[in-house]
């Protein structure tokens, strides 16, 4: 730290560049006071409360024998994924009851965990979940019987996903609400794992690893840090996967085609357990990771995959067309690691992206009236967003959901042992209790450039206020008590202000910002128009919201309404010098471009948007708009003869397809998923209305009928036509279709790669 001695009363402005190690604040000691961040926190409590907590601890209770209150939710809590929104609602409970001090979320919470203890004493050996036949599926696991795919272990859908959940609700409840019985249970769920996994071979543990298991590994490290006790270090390094952590401690890209949220907590434990080992090369590989996927696989909002999964980096066409863009459970893993290294490594560079993502995805992803949570937020022009609802969506994207809102205090603020540092610009207070110092921060951002900082102590004390210089801004001017001090530093820094505060000090901070365009990061000619950090839209259309308030279908997080086609999105055309200069300001954050107006994303809903614009010269717009228009008339003919599809190898569609296999594996080859078989693979595809007469399968190699056999509802499928690497079967007239497919010689099947049901 550059630091200079003069008297007390001098104030002195300085960059920090190597700070003392960084704190955050208990939530309890931050509290919002305005703003969109306190409306989506107040929001959320009432979405909260409209859950049932019986429902949701139904499959717990079931798994342990005992009567059920209520029936259990149906979606994806009574499909294979039971109880894993019961952990999500725990952590909520637990950071909203600490960020507002409502008793009613406490009692719902201890409710919880008491119902909880009571399922952990019935089974009697610290186990407690909500995984359908949970004793028999950890039994085998025990004994070492392991099948496992990215999703499916022994045809269980994610389990150690879904109890990583319940570890981290347990925890949260203690850490964030105090509640011992929470820590009670935990330790015994803990306990009851580590002698769960003690007879298999560290190979045995990485084939477990290689289905998705959430930040398990992590939840291993809190354990050691609430208890001490070494063995569960020493777990959570053993259940570190491996294949994903060797790569990266290589500097090793081989992250495109993985399923993306399976990874982000995967590399949060690496993280946590480097601080607590002074593993330096595994924090080294969190450090590598964050800095691939923010960087080089984001878009604009903070979000990253497509498809559930990591795109190309050189290539954000997929993204771009897809109706399932980033998924937002990405961006609530991602904004974890973001804080952990930030606290770790003290480097304001994760604050940058910190808060791009808090306000363009977290605080867009929830519907600021009903509070519905969005699973995919696409970047395709002309397409929207569906919301959950309280009684039908139960998926992934509605447990991070209810947790996302709960905790917008955790980086507003932080401190080191002797300095406060402000981060963000959010209306709130915080309570420094070591230094009994209150700071209120009174700020309109980002429709007003500034905020007023507003010093109480109970004695004059020395400390520095850092104030955080963000790279958005392209100006910073500090006043302290009106009066202008001198900003001698860069933006992505601190500017240090140290004086002798007293009750009453005013610290006014006032800068500029102007808009830019932020192209993709494949070098392609999209770009986004981006005002400081906040990311702009326009609403483009209300037609055809199919499914806009999801209903409790297995797929309805994903859109129904029609796909327009790309090539009549609004385009830049003309000098690249003049794209700026065609849109003008008409109010705060608002701007027209021609018919369109654009203002922040956050505020777009209930409607169909444009983010992204593609940039031309005429010429090239002439030529590419003639070329693009045929590829787009042919996908969209494809689509519309399309009744329903399934992209093998890929985890969510065949989740949303009952996938079941024997014998499988799946890759990405090619920038093609693909699944292979040497026994059987199988999905349920819905033919609604039965209007699908034929099934189009395709396959990366070529497909030999006297080397597979299909059946279509257990029965001999009749093939109608084989070519190559595409087969075509008829299809029974029947709304329900399981196809199967066999390997006859007990050899690996070609890889399939999409299996369609079309009308003709």
């Amino acid at each position: 730290m550059k630091t200079t001695l003069l008297h007390i009363a001098l104030l002195l402005l300085t960059s920090v560049s190597a700070l003392a190690q960084m704190q955050a604040f208990a939530l309890q000691n931050v509290r919002l006071t305005g703003g969109p961040f306190k409306n989506a926190q107040d929001v959320d409590q009432r979405y909260i409360m409209a859950l049932n907590p019986d429902k949701l601890l139904a499959p717990y209770l079931i798994d342990a024998g005992l009567p059920v209150k209520a029936p259990r939710y149906g979606n994806w809590e009574s499909s294979g994924l039971d109880g894993h929104i019961g952990g999500h609602y725990l952590s909520a409970l637990a950071m909203l009851y600490a960020s507002t001090g409502d008793a009613e979320l406490k009692k719902r919470l201890d409710y919880m965990v008491d119902q909880l203890a009571q399922c952990q004493a019935k089974n009697g050996n610290g186990y407690v979940g909500g995984i359908p036949q949970g004793k028999v599926f950890w039994e085998r696991i025990h004994k070492g019987d392991i099948d496992g795919s990215s999703f499916g272990l022994n045809n269980t859908w994610v389990p150690l996903y879904n109890i990583h959940k319940l570890f981290a609700g347990l925890r949260d409840a203690y850490e964030y609400a105090g509640n011992k019985q929470a820590k009670q249970v935990l330790i015994g769920l803990g306990d009851w794992f580590v002698e769960l996994i003690k007879p298999l071979s560290d190979e045995q543990i990485q084939q477990v690893l290689r289905t998705e298991h959430g930040g398990i590994n992590e939840t291993f490290a809190d354990l050691y840090i609430l208890t001490k006790d070494q063995k569960y270090l020493e777990t959570a390094q053993r259940i570190s996967h491996r294949a994903i952590l060797e790569p990266l401690m290589a500097k090793q890209d081989k992250l495109t085609g993985l399923h993306a949220n399976t990874q982000i907590p995967k590399v949060i434990g690496f993280e946590k357990i480097a601080t607590l080992t002074g593993k330096n090369d595994w924090s080294e590989a969190a450090q590598y990771f964050w800095q691939n996927v923010s960087q080089t696989r984001s878009v604009a909002f903070g979000g990253n995959s497509v498809r559930e999964h990591f795109n190309p980096t050189t290539d954000f066409s997929q993204v771009l067309r897809s109706n399932q863009g980033p998924e937002t459970c990405n961006s609530f893993n991602m904004l974890r690691l973001s804080k952990a290294l930030f606290l770790d490594k003290n480097d304001v560079s994760y604050v940058d992206f910190y808060e791009r993502t808090l306000y363009n995805h977290i605080l867009s992803s929830q519907h600021p009236s009903t509070g519905g949570f969005v699973y995919f937020t696409p970047i395709r022009p002309n397409h929207y967003r569906v919301y959950s609802q309280p009684e039908t969506s139960m998926w992934c994207c509605v447990g991070s959901g209810i947790e996302n809102h709960t905790k917008y205090g955790e980086l507003i603020y932080s401190h080191s042992a002797n300095d406060l540092f402000v981060n963000l610009f959010i209306p709130s207070m915080v309570n420094w209790t070591d230094k009994s110092v209150k700071l209120t921060q009174r700020t309109d951002f980002p429709y007003q450039n500034g905020s007023d900082l507003v010093i109480e102590t109970t004695k004059p004390q020395e400390f520095s206020l850092n104030i955080r210089y963000p790279k958005w801004a392209e100006n910073l001017v500090v006043l302290v008590n009106g009066k202008e001090q001198p900003v001698d530093v860069k933006p992505a820094s601190y500017v240090a202000v140290r004086r002798k505060w007293q009750s009453g000090d005013k610290v006014t901070v006032r800068f500029n910002t102007s808009t830019r365009l932020e192209y993709l990061p494949d070098g392609s000619n999209w770009a986004a128009f981006i005002n400081g950090p906040i990311v702009l839209a326009a609403k483009t259309s209300t037609a055809d919201l199919k499914g806009l308030f999801a209903d409790d279908s297995r797929m309805g997080h994903e859109t129904k309404g029609k796909l327009y086609p790309i090539t009549n999105a609004y385009a830049l055309v003309g000098d690249p010098a003049t794209y700026l200069g065609q849109i003008k300001p008409t109010s705060k954050l608002r701007f027209s471009l021609d018919s369109l107006t654009l203002q922040p994303f956050y505020e777009v809903h209930d409607a169909r948007y444009q983010m992204y614009f593609q940039t031309f010269t005429q010429a090239a717009y002439d030529e590419q708009r003639a070329r693009l228009k045929q590829q787009e008339a042919e996908a969209l003919a494809l689509e519309a003869l399309t009744i329903d599809k399934v992209n093998c190898g890929e985890q969510q569609p065949e989740v949303d397809h009952q996938y079941k296999g024997e014998k499988s594996d799946s890759g990405y080859d090619d920038e093609q998923f693909w699944r292979r078989t040497r026994s059987s693979i199988s999905y349920q595809l819905q033919n609604k209305n039965r209007a699908g007469k034929y099934i189009d399968i395709r396959a990366l190699d070529t497909i030999r009928p006297e080397t597979v056999r299909f059946l279509i509802n257990e029965k001999p499928a009749q093939i109608l036509s084989a070519d190559g690497k595409t087969i075509r079967l008829n299809v029974d007239d029947t709304e329900a279709i399981t196809i199967k497919i066999i390997a006859t010689t007990g050899t690996n099947t070609p890889r399939f790669h999409q299996i369609r049901l079309i009308t003709n």
